[in-house]
């Protein structure tokens, strides 16, 4: 089982099990969606984390591809009723201004129409949307799937004026499927944003939000018994790569892939980093490398935001629905991102919680604190490492002057206009991305009877107390 071909960049459920690649069985979360009667659905998930081919699975299901899903789950539990399917999927497709929006909304309609063999006679994308639903459900019942929904918004979220041009007219789009519910079998829609509903869903209100539902949390990403099981003797074969014991390697690899959750409970590895991983036979940055946080970067400095609460922050679920294109929130962006997820849910009270967010692995963790470093210090990825590793050997060795000699070279690189008004917290910042990358025991802001100490870091055989000063220490 374990030894098929590896899906890396596969996102076609049809493709996968036509040309034997590796498919992790899903079906029974997916049976979960339409089994209980629910009809509109709606789900979050940051980029490559298999939305697509989740996608892609529901439209073989409704399509009635029965002969697809032999050996799966869902094969003999469901009736196999062939729907008509919409499928609307934005990637790679232009839309720099609202007339190509318009223009690719009417051509997605148009495939569509072309693929059931229908004759659209209205005019405007909202009018023929309509007309094709109506057509189509004639025969049966309509299924609708939309795969990264918010595409055309994100992608200019750094351009206000043109993302909320886009997002006017995807909430037209989008309300046409309100008034359709006798026309409709089953509507669900993904991306990687959660806009309120207000934004983009106001007309659709009666779209049920999966995102941190706990009876979803495994749909999408491997669980670890899913990685057991289905990568088995794969593990096997990279011990003599790793030269290590089978439990050795697969703490590794759920200490460097694993940790993502949306509910605080059940947790998954990041799918494209395991088969990367697994194809590559090395431990990489794979799904960070894929995408890069420049945005988010670019607003934790102009904020000046304190990157140390990102490793334990503690917050309300409003987080989760506050994506708004006028009044980007921070912490909301590096969750539905991918770069922060859920740790810990507490109940504080009759229907509260509250969510503790922190990096799902060390993937993510040292790659963005990378990253984060080498913009704070204006230095490239390369500098990046070699200095962590000359800091790490000093501490190591108890060579406090070689540890202040590379921080001094390190802070006269940042240029004096890369200051955000304090300037005391911009170096602190940098010393914090430092020690952690180093991976040295480190606390923040430690209380003593005498004061506040900065920084407490611990290694194998010393202890350095630390203060922060700018000018005369």
């Amino acid at each position: 089982m374990d030894m098929k071909n590896l899906p890396v960049g596969i996102q076609t459920f049809r493709e996968m099990i036509s040309r034997n690649y590796l498919y992790v069985d899903k079906t029974r979360d997916i049976y979960n969606l339409f089994a209980t009667g629910g009809k509109f659905y709606f789900l979050s998930r940051p980029r490559r984390f298999g939305k697509s081919l989740l996608v892609s699975t529901l439209k073989e299901i409704f399509s009635g591809s029965r002969e697809l899903f032999k050996g799966l789950w869902i094969y003999d539990k469901i009736e196999w009723e062939s729907h008509p399917v919409i499928h609307i999927d934005f990637l790679g497709l232009n839309y720099k201004t609202k007339d190509e929006l318009n223009d690719t909304l009417n051509y997605l309609i148009d495939q569509n129409a072309r693929t059931h063999k229908v004759d659209l006679r209205e005019k405007g994308y909202d009018k023929r949307f309509r007309e094709l639903i109506i057509k189509l459900s004639q025969d049966n019942k309509v299924v609708v799937l939309v795969d990264e929904y918010d595409k055309p918004i994100i992608d200019f979220v750094d351009k206000p004026g043109i993302a909320s041009a886009h997002r006017d007219i995807l909430k037209t789009f989008y309300s046409i499927l309100k008034g359709l519910d006798e026309y409709l079998r089953f509507v669900f829609i993904t991306g990687v944003s959660k806009f309120s509903k207000v934004s983009v869903f106001s007309d659709l209100n009666n779209l049920f939000d999966i995102t941190i539902d706990e009876s979803y949390a495994t749909m999408l990403g491997y669980t670890q018994e899913e990685l057991l099981k289905y990568f088995s003797r794969r593990i096997e074969e990279l011990t003599k790569v790793e030269n290590c014991s089978r439990e050795e390697l697969i703490e590794d690899i759920k200490r460097w892939y694993n940790g993502y959750s949306w509910d605080g409970k059940n947790f998954v590895y990041n799918p494209f980093s395991v088969l990367n991983f697994f194809q590559k036979q090395k431990f990489g940055n794979y799904w960070f490398e894929s995408g890069t946080p420049s945005l988010l970067v670019k607003l934790i400095k102009k904020h000046n935001i304190d990157v140390k609460t990102f490793e334990r922050h503690k917050t309300g679920e409003a987080v989760f629905s506050s994506f708004e294109i006028d009044r980007l929130h921070v912490v909301s962006l590096l969750f539905q991102t991918g770069y922060l997820t859920i740790k810990e849910v507490e109940h504080t009270g009759r229907h509260k919680r509250l969510y503790t967010l922190s990096y799902p692995n060390i993937e993510v963790k040292e790659a963005f604190l990378e990253y984060l470093l080498g913009d704070f210090s204006a230095r490239f990825a390369d500098e990046i490492t070699m200095i962590v590793e000359q800091l790490k050997e000093s501490l190591e060795r108890g060579e406090e002057e070689g540890f202040f000699e590379v921080m001094r070279s390190l802070f006269a690189r940042i240029p004096y206009d890369m200051f955000v008004g304090d300037r005391e917290g911009y170096y602190q910042t940098v010393i914090y991305l430092v020690l952690m990358l180093i991976g040295v025991s480190i606390r923040t802001e430690v209380e003593t009877n005498l004061g506040r100490l900065d920084a407490v870091v611990e290694t194998g055989n010393f202890i350095y107390v630390m203060e922060f000063k700018l000018g005369t220490a």
